[in-house]
This record gives structure tokens, sequence and C-alpha cells, in this order.
């Protein structure tokens, strides 16, 4: 069990560590490969916890993480990236090293905030709530100082595997229900996004956000 408890918190901290690589990678391909590792981890972390806790439904949880995180998305995303054209990702708003620093900043405010909620939780995994609200955090920044909407819709997908880590680590699980109903939202969010960017390219404009918004307020 300790060797089980430890292997579960090496796997907390290898999703963070892959949450600061997404946050300053800039070439597009590269970020969903990062994005698929990071949803192949998380498929670890409930497995792992669904094997601490007894849990039989987490397995299924772990089979829908792995099929639509790991395996469906990356494809949908990396065939939306071929239909583009889109190879690397603008440079961020602001300089790398000044981003690292506030996800740096994020992930110690995480942990404070995080501090008085872990002895409230009776998850196995309770202790390791600051890095998934760390995780969060980081994804929202990636959200902010990203350009491409290609990357924004990325980091939005990092944004929900933090939030079905945080609900892991520290519920031991979602229901199985509101699982397969935010699964369903997602796939149907994505098709309707690919649709969205097929046209923007289309109409021959760049899928950088600032000029998307300029785009929409002449067609207004």
């Amino acid at each position: 069990m300790p060797y089980a408890l430890q292997s579960l918190h090496m796997l907390v901290s290898l999703i963070l560590i892959l949450s600061f690589a997404m946050l300053r990678e800039r070439r597009m391909s590269q970020l969903i490969h990062l994005y698929a590792w990071q949803g192949a981890v998380l498929v670890l972390c409930i497995w792992m916890v669904a094997h601490l806790s007894h849990q039989q439904d987490l397995y299924l949880s772990a089979l829908i993480t792995l099929l639509s995180k790991v395996f469906l998305l990356p494809w949908v995303l990396f065939r939306l990236l071929s239909r583009l054209g889109l190879h690397q990702d603008r440079e961020a708003l602001v300089n790398m090293p000044t981003i690292m620093l506030i996800g740096i900043a994020l992930v110690i405010l995480a942990f404070d905030l995080a501090r008085p909620l872990q002895t409230l939780t009776l998850s196995i995994a309770g202790r390791s709530l600051g890095i998934a609200l760390a995780c969060v955090l980081l994804s929202l920044l990636m959200m902010i100082v990203r350009t491409r909407a290609m990357a924004q819709v990325i980091a939005f997908l990092a944004l929900e595997n933090a939030l079905i880590f945080a609900a892991t680590v520290s519920t031991n699980g979602m229901p199985m229900l509101i699982e397969l109903g935010m699964a369903l939202d997602l796939l149907m969010g994505m098709l309707v996004l690919a649709v969205f960017l097929l046209h923007v390219r289309a109409q021959a404009v760049n899928l950088d956000s600032r000029e998307v918004g300029q785009w929409r307020g002449g067609r207004s």
C-alpha cells in the first residue's frame, strides 16, 4: 500500500510538470502530444485511486478517460491541425520567463489556498489537492497568454483535465453519470469548435484570437 501511494504521488507530480511543459510549448503538434500524455497520466492516477479506494466505478471512469483524452480528442486535434495548416503557435503575449514566474506564483498560491481544505477531504489523495488546484490555475493562465485560437482550445481541454483530476483527488472521483455527461458535452463542443475554426479559415482569416475579434467586429 505505501508503494502504491508513493506511485500515486509521483504521477500527481508528473501532471504538474506536464502542465508547465504545455504552458511553455509553442509548437502546436507538440502541444497536442503533451495533452495526450497528460491524459495518459490522468488515466493512471484514476486507476491508482480506484485500486487504493476499491471503487469499481473508477475503473470505468479510467477507461472513458483513456478513450476520449488519449486517443479520440488528440486524433481530432491532429486532423484539425492538418486541415488548418497550423504547425507552430505564435509567441505569447508576454515573454516566456515572465510566464513561468507567474506560473510558479500561481502554484504557491494554489498550495496556500488548498492547505485548509486538505484537512477536510477524506480522499486517499487529498494531500494532492494543492497540485490539482495549481493545474487548474496553470490551464487558465495558458488560455490567457495564448493568442492562437487552436492553442486556446487545447488549454481549455487541459483545464477540463485539471478539473477531473481535482475531483478525483478530493472526492475519490465524480459520479459516473456526471462524468459521462461531461464527456459528451466536451465532444459536442469540440465538433462545434472545429466547424467554427474551419469556417474562419475558409474566410482567409489568421487564427489569432485578436484578429478573430477584429473580423467579428467587421462583420457586425
